[in-house]
């Protein structure tokens, strides 16, 4: 299969709430909207794989520099749509991003990954992240 993999242009980025609403359907679309916009102000970016002129695959992406690990991308909701799991287009993703954060020198990549997605745990650690540690929250509302 041929995939087209790029940046998503600001003006297009609301074409990712179908995936996003695959990944967690309880979040309206308007209420997404508002957010991806409060999130584009904050410098958010979303990478987007296509076959031919369909969105298959997107990952939103943070560059961030912490102390502890310098200059680094944070792939953020990453989905492959369900018709193509298992086909290797996460893999040829997270290649494009990593080759993206390092044409931009950063030092890292990290994420969080619920603890009860065992396939993703899976996929993350097959492509060479280490588990180091906890995501935790608390709600102000």
């Amino acid at each position: 299969m041929n995939f087209k993999i790029e940046l998503i242009p600001s003006e297009k980025m609301f074409s990712i709430i179908p995936l996003l609403r695959i990944l967690n359907n309880t979040i309206s679309s308007e209420t997404l909207e508002q957010r991806i916009t409060e999130m584009l102000k904050q410098g958010y970016k979303c990478v987007g794989v296509y076959e031919d002129d369909k969105l298959i695959g997107i990952s939103g992406l943070w560059i961030l520099t912490k102390y502890y690990v310098g200059k680094h991308i944070e792939p953020d909701n990453v989905i492959i749509h369900p018709d193509y799991q298992g086909k290797g287009v996460g893999k040829l993703m997270m290649e494009w991003i990593f080759n993206y954060a390092k044409s931009i020198n950063c030092e890292a990549s990290e994420l969080n990954c619920y603890v009860t997605n065992n396939n993703g745990i899976k996929f993350w650690v097959n492509s060479g992240y280490k588990i180091i540690g906890y995501h935790f929250q608390k709600k102000f509302i």
